[in-house]
């Protein structure tokens, strides 16, 4: 496999604070899904794969370019990424086209009729094609999504960051960001940080596990479910020492972790189950589980 993305001793830190320990990755074709807890470190690890964000130390390689390097060496890079944050300022006075046509100049799109034919399809791509004229103010909060999404995917780039990309998107538009991801994922690296662990299931093909700045885990979904393999029950009330317990709809509670009691029985494992047991490596309050 051919290496897009090669991280070297990434760190950062702000001040005393280390917001991401030595981190060395390569990444190539295909989704990558990065989970953790809030402060974990995972915007800070997008914004320097992004070159958003200067590391404290380490190198980035993008498609062979030194993303960390000279100015002429980062530029390269840059051609390469498509880039979501988290937070996303829109300005509400242009429509959709024009905005996602501002972001193509940025990328050097210069010649007009090529360009707006990019635009075109990548407001196609994320369903906005029938609002393409709509001021920005006068689209509902997961069309401005789909349209911040839009901008990342212009020029069809080799490493496409997005951080959060689901936030306020229904399950109709989440089914649909996933065939347009996965399609590109074919020729680049999708590399998204996501609190919506059934993303994870439907469409990574790698997870990387992010907890207090340094990787705990970095595998396939299948290595990941095993993490949770016969750790995971359902009974009339939670298990002794479990990690995470709720009481589901059928009034059954699940437990994650702990050692089962008189009529519990084991369930099948899932990635937010496995990502728990990362997460909370030891005995966690929880509420509402037992009768």
């Amino acid at each position: 496999m051919t290496d897009i993305v090669a991280v070297e001793d990434l760190t950062r830190s702000y001040g005393s604070t280390v917001a991401l320990r030595p981190t060395s990755l390569r990444l190539g074709p295909g989704v990558v899904g990065l989970l953790g807890p809030n402060g974990a470190g995972k915007t800070t690890l997008l914004r320097m794969l992004a070159t958003a964000l200067p590391p404290s130390g380490g190198r980035i390689r993008v498609g062979g370019h030194l993303a960390t390097g000279s100015l002429a060496e980062r530029t390269a890079a840059r051609r390469l990424i498509g880039y979501l944050p988290q937070e996303v300022t829109l300005p509400r006075g242009m429509t959709a086209f024009a905005f996602v046509d501002y972001i193509a100049v940025l990328k050097e799109w210069d010649v007009a009729a090529t360009r707006h034919r990019e635009v075109d399809r990548v407001l196609d791509l994320v369903g906005l094609g029938d609002r393409r004229t709509r001021p920005v103010r006068k689209l509902s909060g997961g069309q401005r999504r789909r349209l911040a999404i839009a901008q990342a995917l212009v020029g069809d780039p080799a490493l496409v960051v997005l951080d959060e990309p689901t936030t306020g998107l229904d399950p109709d538009q989440r089914a649909s960001l996933r065939d347009v991801l996965s399609a590109r994922a074919h020729e680049a690296t999708v590399l998204l940080s996501t609190h919506q662990t059934e993303d994870v299931a439907a469409l990574c093909d790698r997870v990387i596990v992010l907890i207090g700045g340094a990787v705990l885990f970095d595998g396939s979904v299948a290595d990941l479910l095993a993490v949770a393999d016969g750790q995971v029950w359902l009974g009339p009330a939670a298990t002794d020492g479990a990690r995470a317990s709720w009481r589901t709809g059928t009034g059954q509670v699940r437990s994650v972790g702990g050692t089962p009691g008189p009529g519990s029985v084991p369930a099948p494992p899932g990635v937010e189950d496995a990502y728990l047991l990362l997460a909370r490596p030891t005995t966690a309050p929880h509420e509402g589980a037992r009768p």
